[in-house]
């Protein structure tokens, strides 16, 4: 029988310890799968039970998954990250639990299914090419360029790469020509953005727009996410609200916490990817404090059927933002300013993961970052400022490789 204040947890790490925490606060009990590789840090006072997931391709998450469930049926089912989403959608799926729907987690899971897919929904969509090795896309590149790069499955920015020019397309051929199958599309140029949704039944209950930025190319690494974003043209907002609600109705989103990030170029908004999971790099922490609420315990409500009350309606009451640090590669010889960025009356925290002694190696992924800031303000200009400020004081000082 299901138990309706039963919680299980796929995935915690650092960046999921907040649903556990946010359950225990609403008196939930609480179970979690936890990967081998952070075992011995589990945060064992948060959860009653924890369940190992034994370490490789991520399918392997289902031995734990299932040996939980079968232990005791929960009333409601948590995936933190990538690696979490189809294992959970299963066992969603097969016990009757609110969930994202196990289509479109399977869809989150694999870019080309999102392009093939959304090619037939009316959604806008970069043209796209996929192809078994990226050799057999050389012709379709050298017509269109500049294009990308991406892999299938792959989260944090990884292995998706510009390609602009002839002698850049004989480079990664040479260089990806054991990956297999990849995603070749065309280059859209403009700024990008993500917008991230709570969702009951598919309809939107709470939605927040964040402005990003990110290393110049080849790369696309994230530097820094502004929340509570507003687009000054209705038209523009209207499209986007279309291209949101025709992904949702697309992938089939039944309830749960949704994530897509989007490009405005030449013919307006243009999707990039989506994914039915929390998003990274601490924004739902910046988001609760843009708009005022906990979206660590909207997402504990909505997995376990509760009813979600006193999500924001209106405009964001205040204006956060993350921001991650960067060096030249190399080795950190010392790092300046923290005591002084912490002090600043806009910084939440500094969390920094590499310190002096650490290597430094060129932006490629957002799991090569070395930490984060986050900044909360009165207004977008005090944001501004105090980003400003935490670029200025906070000083990575390296020896070069």
């Amino acid at each position: 029988m299901k138990d309706g204040k039963d919680l299980l947890v796929v995935g915690v790490g650092t960046m999921g310890r907040p649903y556990l925490e946010a359950a225990a606060r609403l008196g939930v009990r609480t179970r979690a799968v936890e990967s081998a590789a952070t075992w011995e840090h589990r945060p064992q006072g948060l959860a009653e039970t924890f369940y190992r997931a034994p370490g490789g391709p991520e399918e392997l998450w289902n031995l734990a998954v299932t040996r939980a469930v079968t232990e005791r049926v929960p009333g409601g089912v948590v995936a933190f990250a990538e690696p979490h989403v189809l294992s959970a959608a299963l066992a969603q799926e097969r016990l009757g639990l609110p969930g994202p729907s196990l289509h479109a987690a399977v869809i989150s899971r694999n870019k080309a299914l999102q392009r093939t897919t959304f090619a037939d929904h009316g959604v806008p969509q970069p043209e796209f090419r996929l192809v078994a090795s990226v050799a057999d896309a050389r012709a379709w590149m050298l017509e269109r360029l500049p294009v990308v790069v991406k892999p299938l499955s792959r989260a944090g920015s990884e292995g998706v790469e510009l390609v602009a020019d002839a002698a850049a397309v004989g480079d990664v051929i040479a260089r990806r020509a054991d990956e297999g199958t990849v995603l070749v599309e065309e280059a859209v140029e403009g700024p990008e953005f993500s917008w991230e949704a709570l969702v009951r039944d598919g309809e939107v209950l709470f939605a927040n727009t964040t402005a990003k930025e990110t290393t110049p190319p080849p790369y696309f690494v994230e530097l820094s996410h502004r929340c509570g974003h507003r687009f000054d043209d209705p038209a523009t907002t209207a499209r986007v609200d279309a291209l949101t609600r025709g992904v949702l109705d697309a992938i089939g989103m039944r309830t749960g916490l949704v994530h897509l990030e989007f490009k405005v170029g030449a013919r307006g908004p243009v999707l990039m990817e989506t994914a039915v999971r929390t998003p990274g790099d601490y924004l739902p922490d910046a988001i609760g404090l843009t708009f005022g609420f906990d979206l660590y315990e909207a997402v504990v409500k909505l997995s376990l059927g509760l009813p979600v009350d006193g999500l924001p309606s209106g405009g964001p009451a205040a204006w956060a933002a993350t921001y991650f640090p960067t060096a030249a590669p190399g080795t950190i010889r010392r790092i300046g300013g923290i005591e002084e960025t912490e002090a600043h009356p806009a910084v939440v925290r500094v969390r920094l993961r590499k310190g002096p002694g650490d290597t430094v190696r060129p932006l490629t992924s957002s799991s090569q970052r070395m930490g984060h800031v986050l900044v909360c303000a009165d207004s977008p200009s005090e944001r501004e400022d105090a980003l400003k400020f935490v670029r200025e004081t906070l000083r990575v000082e390296v020896d070069p490789a």
